[in-house]
């Protein structure tokens, strides 16, 4: 096992910052076979922004609150939730797990433009966070997600999530990347990079270690099929740990 855990703890040294809970987010790393090995999306965030400026991310952010009340055309697999119920400190059961896929496709359309859903012939949600989406004439398809990491931001940084990393072939969305794929608020620039290359980019460590560590896992199971131990890293007295789930 390569040392992930120390890179991250290596990183994380200043934590001067007042302490927080952290808050639960997620992300999805969205792959494009395409050109013959994987290639992951990410995204400069603005210069402005306070939090991560210039670094480059996976689309994702924090769930709102009414992430868990969206319709769906299809739902998780039962494999998946049982795994993000796994020492889940916030939300309500399957409820929660269901929130935070939720919380990611919805941050993937705003920060991207790509849906990940199926054709809708439902009721559309009242929810202003989720018009565009469902105008599409589609509502989200949780059943292509695939669980791959979790990893909680140690104490004392100026920001703390508690981060679900989902990741989805380009095929299983709603949307090819030529029709879709844009920049946003957030975002002001969106690359394809080799997942095998994610540290010639400015990113955050745990960026770079997700990648190296889902690099391995398609490396043994190319479409994500097969189970697998979800990594998980938290901050333990002094240092990162990494857990299996």
């Amino acid at each position: 096992m390569k040392d992930y855990a120390d890179r991250m703890t290596r990183a994380n040294r200043d934590r001067s910052f007042k302490n927080r809970a952290p808050r639960d987010a997620s992300t999805v790393i969205l792959l494009d076979r395409s050109k013959g090995r994987y290639h992951a999306l990410l995204g400069r965030r603005h210069d402005r922004h306070v939090f991560l400026p210039g670094k480059f991310v996976f689309p994702g952010g924090r769930v709102d609150r009414s992430d868990g009340r969206i319709p769906a055309a299809a739902e998780l697999r039962p494999d998946v939730t049982d795994k993000l119920l796994l020492d889940m400190k916030r939300g309500k059961g399957a409820h929660g797990a269901r929130a935070l896929a939720l919380a990611a496709i919805r941050e993937v359309f705003e920060e991207t433009g790509i849906a990940i859903g199926r054709p809708y012939e439902g009721k559309p949600t009242r929810s202003p966070n989720w018009k565009d989406f469902f105008d599409l004439g589609l509502a989200p398809d949780l059943s292509v997600l695939h669980y791959v990491a979790r990893a909680i931001t140690p104490p004392g940084r100026p920001r703390r999530f508690d981060t679900r990393f989902f990741a989805i072939d380009m095929t299983e969305t709603g949307h090819s990347t030529d029709e879709m794929m844009r920049p946003c608020d957030e975002l002001d620039e969106l690359v394809w990079i080799p997942v095998e290359d994610a540290d010639k980019l400015d990113t955050q460590p745990v960026t770079t270690v997700v990648l190296e560590e889902l690099a391995e896992r398609l490396a043994r199971d190319p479409l994500l099929t097969a189970p697998a131990p979800i990594p998980y890293y938290r901050w333990i007295r002094d240092r990162f740990v990494r857990f299996e789930i």
